[in-house]
């Protein structure tokens, strides 16, 4: 199963350039899911790739930023500030990625029209 995520640009980038290793949640999804769609939210506002699942982490904030820190793609402050107050946190590790040629518009996609998810979304295959 697939799994659509809203990333902004800059992170998405990171990601996608080898940079960013891990995506980080603060809820994690209750279904079996090996793959990634990535939506760029705004100004991109498109479908610009995905990539598998390689594992989950699932720690304290404390203990997952010591594990994944090195390639998080994001600063120490930005991590403490998303995390504040939880108790868990998860961080998504990328396997293997694939940026599309071409960025897809959701509405091309999704036939009832397109509202970028929160946290996340499940997707059967996509076709793309």
């Amino acid at each position: 199963m697939k799994v659509l995520l809203s990333i902004k640009p800059e992170f998405a980038e990171k990601i996608f350039s080898g940079e960013k290793k891990y995506e980080y949640r603060k809820v994690i999804f209750k279904r079996d899911v090996t793959c990634v769609v990535v939506y760029a939210t705004h100004p991109v506002g498109r479908l610009i790739g995905e990539f598998e699942i390689d594992s989950v982490l699932s720690e304290r904030p404390r203990d997952l930023w010591e594990k994944t820190k090195e390639f998080s793609g994001i600063t120490k402050d930005f991590f403490a500030e998303y995390f504040q107050g939880r108790e868990r946190g998860y961080a998504i590790k990328v396997g293997r990625i694939r940026k599309y040629e071409q960025a897809v518009l959701p509405d091309s996609v999704f036939k009832k029209g397109f509202v970028a998810p929160q946290s996340f979304r499940y997707v059967d295959a996509l076709g793309l």
